[in-house]
């Protein structure tokens, strides 16, 4: 048997895309230079690849999004510079972020018109074929074109832009082929979704007119199962990659349906998603039951991951001052392509390695779906008197402006943090800087004009990992960096134990804030969703369970902040949609307890006004749920592709407040007024003025400050604007 692997993350042990990325968009490299430190990374994970797999893609790496790089390479977009490149992640031509299925990956979304014509504009494949052709023998990396047009924005018929596609991605590959390239790993996760008829004979059609040529084409799913497998079989490929962690039906598939034997089985054993440590026997002997299944020979099985490796951190060789006895339980990924390794072993009767890395690793308990529960939302009547209550007591003008949360954490911030962690100055110090920090930017909230405030979150590093250092149950990272979006990374933490509060979370900072203004200060921390999602899982407990329980300790928080007068109370839940399994059948059952575990949290006194935040997620197939989250304002994102999100809220009866991001945050230019008040005419044709709060889209920690005040003062001179034309029309 041969292992497969891909999707190894690309940020370097030392996060060195990033800093080289950076550094370009800092103007400290020139662009050839960033070239070579980015060749520099790939030839690195290439080498981690050929250190313990045989297998593996090459031209997977990416300088931002591959479905970005996609719409590149088959002439949706242009580009001569990298500058113009960045400019569609970052500058006035920014495209919109959204999460990639359940995954806290982001990608950029492609705007396809409805007379594009798609053509090969960008090869990527080839330049990565002959710049690592020491490689050659391995498959070229593609993402398919069905996952492709999927995750698109389409005008136009799908079934038309589908064909013509296939038509590019068939001239593409005999391009590559006539190169010496005669072998393609092509990734279609959008064919684990639940997919109609039509489309199923659709791509169809279009593969098999992509498989014509003579290149070989290994097919790759994962995050779930496949239904059409037999359809699939049909296809003239070489190979066909299945998840058989998140598809747990995917072996009843096999029984039932069979593989054929003119195919090879890529077989995802292993978690890509998660990191605790594998059972190497308990994986040996799945692969042997496959093998006994499809009554396939084994060179005709490959030993591989379920996921791509890009949710994973980069290795735990950088985890230095990590407890032995919790190391030994987790595989990040380079530990993941080591376990493929150690797999193989087993199979081909060598053990001892494998004996050795399992000693500390528990068998897994398996876990069922349960009754849905009640999601504890309120009734209408219940949201109109809350409502009510607060118009009373916080006198908000229409229009309320406010921010989600953060505030830019400069190079003097993380200095003085870096100080502290390492002793330099003490706690009193640290907290005083802080201290002085909120409260001058009271005042500038107040000078704005700011309606309700926020305390800047100076404090925090990251949304989740700030709260996992604080709670127990939970262990951190040095430098398990994941990649959220671009240069953007995050920490997640590790959840191993029973999740207790034995400390103030926001208590102290949120409470000092009041003191300073009149004004309302939020009371800011993640939900329990996003902090499990953003989380990786260690427990054997079903998921709803540490859901509930993180709940309650948060519900203390809040109860906390309230007794010391805080009268707004934020609980963001940017990940709601992450954990819901793709499959829309088993949908009920997580949200009906995704959405209870938030109303947990936000189980408050009518006079507490609770607000979330949520962003980068397709809300129009969630929408009913998440009107059943006990929030009284929602943020969102809304400032990209002319606040096309807004519409998945005229489906439902939506009769809560929101609050439209109306200043893009993830590019590099300050709001615009005309943006400003594109987005608000649209909201308020959907919700109505009262309805409507006008804020940034996201948090501004990575912001500066110039245009911080520059946006924020915009947009409280359109609400005020706003609302003096709402007076005149009295």
């Amino acid at each position: 048997m041969n292992t497969y692997a891909y999707g190894f993350p690309r940020l370097g042990k030392e996060r060195e895309f990033k800093s080289a990325i950076e550094n370009f968009w800092n103007q400290r490299l020139e662009e050839k230079e960033l070239i070579g430190a980015l060749d520099k990374v790939e030839e690195e994970r290439l080498a981690c690849y050929k250190q313990y797999v045989d297998n593996f893609p090459i031209g997977e790496f990416s300088y931002y999004d591959n479905i970005f790089d996609t719409a590149l390479i088959f002439g949706v977009y242009t580009f001569k510079t990298l500058n113009d490149y960045f400019d569609y992640a970052r500058g006035k031509k920014a495209l919109e972020l959204k999460k990639y299925f359940n995954t806290n990956y982001h990608y950029l979304v492609p705007h396809i018109s409805q007379n594009k014509k798609f053509r090969v504009s960008w090869n990527k494949p080839l330049f990565y074929f002959n710049t690592f052709f020491s490689f050659a023998d391995q498959p070229i990396f593609l993402i398919g074109p069905y996952t492709f047009l999927k995750l698109s924005r389409l005008e136009g018929n799908f079934a038309e832009h589908f064909m013509q596609l296939c038509y590019a991605y068939k001239k593409l590959m005999d391009t590559l082929y006539a190169k010496r390239a005669h072998y393609f790993h092509l990734e279609e996760p959008a064919f684990v979704l639940d997919i109609p008829r039509g489309e199923k004979k659709l791509l169809l059609k279009g593969y098999n007119e992509i498989l014509k040529g003579k290149s070989k084409v290994n097919l790759i799913t994962y995050y779930e199962s496949v239904h059409f497998l037999r359809d699939l079989y049909e296809l003239p490929c070489h190979s066909i990659g299945l998840d058989f962690v998140a598809g747990s039906d995917t072996i009843s598939f096999l029984r039932k349906e069979g593989f054929p034997c003119d195919k090879n089985l890529i077989c995802g054993v292993v978690d890509g998603k998660n990191v605790r440590r594998s059972d190497i026997f308990q994986k040996a002997g799945v692969i042997e039951n496959i093998k006994k299944i499809t009554k396939l020979p084994q060179e005709k099985i490959f030993i591989s991951h379920s996921a791509p490796l890009i949710h994973l951190p980069v290795t735990l060789d950088n985890e230095s001052s990590m407890p032995a006895e919790l190391k030994s339980k987790m595989s990040f990924a380079k530990e993941r392509l080591y376990e493929l390794f150690l797999i193989k072993e087993v199979l081909s009767g060598r053990s001892a390695e494998a004996q050795e890395w399992c000693k500390n690793v528990k068998p897994v308990t398996s876990r069922t779906q349960g009754q849905r529960f009640d999601t504890l939302a309120h009734t209408r009547s219940e949201l109109r008197e809350r409502k009510k209550v607060h118009q009373t007591l916080l006198h908000l003008p229409l229009f309320p402006t406010t921010t989600i949360g953060s505030f830019p954490q400069d190079k003097d911030l993380r200095k003085i943090r870096m100080r502290y962690r390492q002793g330099n100055i003490s706690g009193v110090e640290y907290d005083e800087y802080i201290k002085n920090k909120i409260s001058d930017l009271i005042k500038l909230q107040e000078t704005i004009g700011l309606d309700v405030l926020a305390h800047g979150e100076f404090e925090r590093t990251d949304m989740v990992e700030f709260f996992a250092q604080k709670l127990d149950g939970f262990i951190t990272t040095q430098k398990g960096w994941v990649t959220s979006y671009g240069t953007r990374v995050y920490r997640p933490p590790i959840i191993y134990g029973d999740i207790e509060r034995n400390q103030p979370l926001t208590v102290n900072e949120i409470s000092y804030a009041q003191t300073l203004t009149s004004k309302p200060v939020k009371g800011i921390f993640t939900g329990p969703i996003t902090i499990i999602a953003w989380s990786y899982n260690l427990r054997d407990d079903a998921l709803y369970k540490i859901a509930f329980e993180l709940a309650k300790v948060l519900n203390k928080e809040a109860k906390e902040l309230i007794k010391r007068h805080i009268r707004v109370i934020q609980i963001d839940e940017p990940a709601i949609k992450e954990c819901a399994p793709l499959k829309k059948k088993k949908r009920n059952f997580y949200f009906s307890w995704a959405v209870r575990a938030f109303n947990i949290a936000a189980r408050l006194p009518k006079s507490v006004q609770v607000h979330t935040h949520m962003c980068y997620s397709e809300f129009s197939d969630i929408i009913r749920w998440i009107n059943q989250m006990n929030f009284d304002v929602i943020t969102i994102e809304a400032a990209r592709e002319n606040a096309h999100i807004v519409d998945a809220f005229r489906k439902v009866r939506f009769s809560k407040q929101i609050g439209p991001g109306v200043w893009d945050i993830h590019s590099k230019f300050p709001a615009e007024k005309k943006i400003i008040a594109q987005v608000l005419d649209k909201s308020i044709k959907v919700f109505g003025k009262d309805n409507v709060w006008l804020n940034p889209d996201c948090g501004l920690k990575t912001r500066q400050w110039k245009e911080v005040e520059t946006s924020l003062q915009r947009i409280v001179k359109v609400a005020k604007d706003y609302r003096g034309k709402v007076s005149k029309r009295k």
